[in-house]
């Protein structure tokens, strides 16, 4: 069945007697606000390569860049706070995390043995070195502790967004398991890739997503007559954000998640 977000703010699904195909779909659609929004903020800083340089040894007794670093603390921070006990957030470094003060409950909508699957190890590396130059200026402003804070948004939100998988997955799975039983009892990962795309749809998203950055970013101006729109972020960028990487990732996410779903 055809979703129409592409593959089915951040937005949770809701509570588990809430959680179907439009609440789903619905936070999806908030997801990509959510995103375009993020990309905007990193484009206000140029890419101070600095921050990624593994062989600058900014900090002292660390292995590892100053973006490292900075990405580290920040999630053993949110760790203590509880944000890993939430099923849609997934951590970038999960063997360096302290275990949560606050003891948090969520409705346990996915199936245990796929709910770990975890991709982030991919997300890094697409968003630093594939498409990050697609979006910011070359330069270095010295700004490198903001510049660490909005990429560490944008990759959240990215990571939000892709993981999700796991819940388009769970609740196509329940609309129509006769549709994928036998996919998953063959372990066929072509034939499941198969049933999870929608050419049609994934148009439309990419088309949805460009749209929105072009009217969440328009540079605006007195006296502007509206016929020469500049965005913060190119639009086409972020269509090619969804098209060669969101989606094609929320469907990987997706066909591991099922694979497990009758283990």
């Amino acid at each position: 069945m055809a979703m129409a977000d592409g593959n089915l703010g951040s937005g949770s699904a809701g509570p588990a007697n809430e959680f179907n195909l439009d609440s789903v779909r619905e936070s999806l659609i908030r997801q990509e606000d959510t995103i375009v929004f993020c990309l905007i903020e990193r484009a206000k800083f140029p890419i101070n390569s600095p921050l990624y340089n593994q062989a600058l040894d900014l900090i002292p007794n660390f292995s590892g860049s100053f973006f490292d670093f900075i990405v580290q603390e920040t999630e053993a921070i949110q760790a203590k706070g509880g944000r890993y006990q939430n099923p849609e957030e997934n951590p970038f470094f999960p063997n360096k995390l302290p275990l949560p003060l606050l003891s948090s409950s969520y409705p346990q909508v996915l199936h245990p043995p796929s709910a770990s699957i975890n991709i982030n190890d991919k997300i890094w590396d697409m968003y630093l070195n594939q498409l990050l130059p697609l979006f910011v200026l070359d330069g270095d402003d010295g700004n490198y502790a903001s510049t660490a804070a909005s990429d560490l948004n944008c990759l959240q939100a990215i990571s939000r967004r892709i993981h999700y998988g796991k819940f388009v997955a769970e609740v196509k799975f329940r609309d129509a398991p006769q549709d994928y039983e036998p996919a998953i009892r063959s372990q066929d990962r072509d034939l499941l890739m198969k049933l999870l795309t929608f050419e049609s749809v994934e148009k439309m998203v990419k088309k949805r997503v460009e749209k929105k950055a072009m009217v969440f970013g328009q540079q605006v101006s007195f006296g502007d007559n509206g016929n020469d729109i500049k965005c913060k972020v190119d639009p086409s960028v972020v269509s090619r954000l969804y098209e060669e990487w969101v989606m094609p990732l929320t469907k990987l996410v997706e066909v591991e998640y099922l694979l497990h779903r009758l283990d």
